[in-house]
């Protein structure tokens, strides 16, 4: 049990992080793109309240960490809400909202990673073992959050990633 909450402990930070601004990238590249519906709505934040689905963010994953016994998780965020009929350019303007998750979660796991390999060694300072779990973490979750969510398969962003590139 202790591990469980010493797991949940450290992946907590890089998976909010990884979560809310998936979310917010997406509602931000709309906007930009002409769809000011994520704003509206007050959903490019990086607020991670305004992103949690109760179901999808914490009693699905709550629920199976323990039923595997701290070994799997899964779950997802509330999405952000995109009216792609608003775009500029519907079709080649949702290539670029639909990646603009993803690429988020690239940013994201090269930002852990560079920290992770430039961190001092662990006994340099104080919870330097726990920076080094979080910083695996964090690349571990971002990398697994962008190679998820680019699968072919609507909802996903690779769903619309592939609708947007057919005639």
């Amino acid at each position: 049990m202790n591990d469980m909450i010493a797991t949940i402990a450290v992946a907590a930070i890089p998976m909010i992080f990884g979560i809310t601004l998936h979310e917010a990238a997406h509602g931000y590249v709309a906007r930009y793109f002409g769809d000011p519906t994520a704003a509206q709505a007050g959903r490019i934040t990086l607020n991670p309240v305004k992103h949690i689905d109760l179901f999808g963010t914490i009693l699905m994953p709550g629920l199976l960490l323990l039923i595997s016994g701290g070994a799997f998780a899964f779950g997802y965020a509330k999405p952000v809400p995109v009216n792609f009929g608003r775009l500029r350019h519907p079709k080649q303007d949702m290539l670029w909202v639909a990646a603009a998750g993803p690429f988020s979660n690239l940013l994201m796991a090269l930002l852990w990673a560079f920290l992770l390999f430039n961190l001092p060694n662990p006994p340099a300072f104080p919870y330097g073992a726990a920076m080094m779990s979080m910083c695996s973490f964090g690349v571990i979750i971002n990398l697994t959050l962008m190679l998820l969510n680019l699968l072919p398969v609507p909802p996903l962003d690779g769903g619309r990633i592939v609708t947007s590139l057919l005639p």
